[in-house]
């Protein structure tokens, strides 16, 4: 079994793929059982509107292929109309909160949606990274890293946070060592790289109950990366689908 804890699907004003179809059908050929997915505004601040058509767009996408597609709410934290569409969404049976880089993950302004999804014990899933060029920085300034992380592990210990693809670019190093001082956030394996000792060096120093599934569309070197990893069958099968699935019987 497999359960994908960071995936994308069409719908709303973002176009990941030509037709969903097609991820279902990757995802057939994989053995992927279950995608937990988004559909964010990757450039700049959305509108409020903006935000509720892609949420409306992951509703679709969830009612068209029930059971297979699991859907985060995009969230924007900085509208005061924030909460309530977090409340819509997880009425209509999201299973948690993505967030992107708007805001970074220990801004003031996410306090509310931390404490929402502590409130209804769901996850947040936020995009992360450590570029290693200034011009990279310039580009995503809001990003957060992973001591952002661990800045808000320590006042909300109870959040059930997960750092996305530390495959995503990046020091992907310098991420895990950080991530060692919050023993709360999950980290997720998805992303383009696939540099040998990744998943290796995230399980001996984070602990393989920390490490969930995740592809972020890499999907066939998302899978590879774990079955190839230097783990035992016990690891694999709890970083494939055992993590996640104790995140979501939390709500």
């Amino acid at each position: 079994m497999k359960i994908d804890c960071h995936m994308h699907v069409n719908g709303g004003p973002a176009t990941w793929f030509r037709d969903n179809d097609l991820v279902i059908e990757a995802a057939d050929r994989l053995g992927i059982d279950q995608l937990c997915s988004s559909i964010p505004i990757t450039r700049g601040m959305p509108t409020m509107e903006e935000v509720r058509a892609c949420n409306d767009g992951m509703l679709e996408a969830m009612r068209r292929y029930p059971d297979r597609i699991l859907g985060y709410c995009f969230a924007c934290p900085g509208y005061r109309e924030t909460l309530d569409e977090i409340d819509r969404c997880l009425d209509r049976g999201m299973i948690g909160i993505k967030l992107y880089n708007q805001y970074k993950i220990c801004d003031p302004a996410v306090r509310p949606t931390l404490e929402k999804a502590i409130e209804e014990r769901v996850p947040i899933l936020e995009h992360a990274g450590y570029p290693t060029t200034p011009e990279s920085w310039a580009a995503q300034p809001n990003m957060s890293h992973a001591g952002d992380f661990v800045e808000v592990a320590r006042v909300y210990p109870e959040a059930m946070l997960i750092e996305a693809h530390i495959g995503g670019g990046g020091d992907w190093e310098w991420a895990i060592k950080q991530l060692r001082q919050a023993p709360g956030v999950y980290l997720d394996t998805s992303g383009s790289v696939i540099d040998e000792g990744m998943v290796e060096m995230a399980a001996r120093e984070l602990g393989v109950d920390r490490l969930l599934f995740g592809t972020d569309m890499t999907m066939e070197g998302g899978v590879g990366k774990v079955l190839g990893a230097d783990l035992t069958a016990a690891q694999k099968e709890k970083v494939f689908w055992k993590n996640m699935k104790q995140i979501l019987d939390r709500r």
